[in-house]
């Protein structure tokens, strides 16, 4: 009780000698430290049912935008993760009836280094410093690129026209989905004119794709999208098999590494 009364005075007397200079100034100092607090929180925001997460007011500026859906899905896949990534290896495998291929790589996007493994060789090379002898291994290096991160390709890709349709009936599952169609120009690219449906869910994730050599309306390859796994972020199908089974194309000893 009575140090109740003590902490009451003391109070009391502080009130009474603090003038309205010393006041505003606590009302200031108050405020810088609730504003500069409020900076450094974490914010989430959510578009079109993907979220993001930011951490500072400009990065929210930048996504405070309705996504077009091709965004969307590139985020519900974790590209928000991608700036992270220095070094990302995988292997990309291809069973056929019987017969197995394998080729192996590690990349690093932010200085464009690339190394191949195969059973044949190794070669390493830098992106930013291509020639005629390099051409093979890396359009080899772009295909197994794209089976891995297409969803991010729907975004950094240019040269491309996108179209969407809300409801449309997967080719395997026949399930209703939402479709996506992206079709490269006729110029430029390893594969120009060439054109990939995308069926997707709710949720921004893709099931199944059809790939279209040169935009021709028959199918030329059509697979799933399986088998997601989280990588640091980074969400990546490592399984996609074609309707009859005969046909899977997959990933192993996928590695993600940060900064």
């Amino acid at each position: 009780m009575l140090k109740n009364k003590r902490e009451k005075s003391i109070l009391s007397t502080f009130a009474q000698k603090t003038t309205p200079n010393m006041k505003n100034t606590l009302i200031w100092i108050t405020y810088c430290f609730l504003f500069f607090s409020c900076q450094q929180k974490e914010v989430k925001v959510t578009k079109n049912s993907t979220t993001i997460e930011v951490t500072t007011p400009s990065e929210k500026q930048n996504i405070d935008k309705k996504l077009t859906v091709a965004e969307s899905i590139a985020y519900a896949n974790g590209l928000e993760f991608w700036k992270k990534v220095s070094e990302i290896r995988f292997t990309f495998n291809v069973d056929r009836g019987k017969d197995h291929f394998e080729r192996s790589w590690k990349w690093k996007p932010k200085t464009k280094d690339v190394t191949l493994y195969s059973t044949k060789d190794t070669i390493s090379y830098n992106r930013s410093e291509m020639d005629s002898i390099l051409i093979d291994a890396d359009q080899q290096f772009i295909n197994d690129k794209f089976w891995l991160l297409a969803p991010y390709n729907l975004v950094w890709d240019t040269g491309t026209k996108i179209t969407t349709k809300d409801i449309a009936t997967a080719p395997i599952s026949k399930e209703r989905l939402q479709k996506l169609t992206i079709l490269y120009n006729d110029k430029g690219g390893y594969t120009p004119g060439d054109a990939y449906d995308f069926y997707y869910d709710t949720d921004f994730r893709i099931k199944e794709w059809v790939f279209r050599k040169s935009n021709t309306p028959e199918p030329s390859m059509i697979t799933t999208w399986e088998d997601y796994t989280d990588f640091n972020g980074i969400k990546i199908a490592k399984t996609h098999i074609n309707k009859e089974g005969s046909l899977k194309v997959y990933f192993t000893n996928i590695k993600v590494i940060n900064e």
